[in-house]
């Protein structure tokens, strides 16, 4: 019986924890419309609940027209200077473009994609 009451307590306290995960999320910015040509900033908000050796944001992905072209990595000896930070990255369109951004915590994974789609018009 003591048995069964332990693990029963067991259980549900390891499906507590995942009530309470935290993973990785993102936040893109940018302009809906460009003249094609143009430079344009992509800014990147990424919220995670923890940045500890044990528990932090482990990569940040960016992809244009679904092919990767940047990662952002870190690892318990690099960290995100904080749980919650912005990255930026600079690009020139020339076509309409959809910007695909990802992040992942180390222990409870994404909270999924983002995307958003940058039409152009003649310069």
């Amino acid at each position: 019986m003591r048995k069964l009451i332990l693990m029963t307590t067991v259980l549900f306290l390891f499906s507590g924890l995942n009530l309470m995960a935290n993973k990785t999320s993102v936040d893109v910015k940018g302009p809906a419309t460009v003249k094609k040509g143009s430079e344009v900033t992509i800014t990147i908000n990424v919220t995670h609940k923890g940045n500890s050796k044990m528990h932090h944001t482990d990569w940040v992905t960016l992809k244009l027209n679904g092919k990767e072209v940047k990662k952002w990595e870190y690892t318990r000896e690099i960290l995100p200077a904080t749980e919650n930070f912005k990255l930026e990255y600079k690009m020139t369109v020339t076509e309409e473009t959809t910007v695909e951004i990802q992040g992942n915590c180390n222990m409870h994974g994404s909270a999924g994609p983002k995307t958003l789609v940058i039409k152009t018009t003649q310069p």
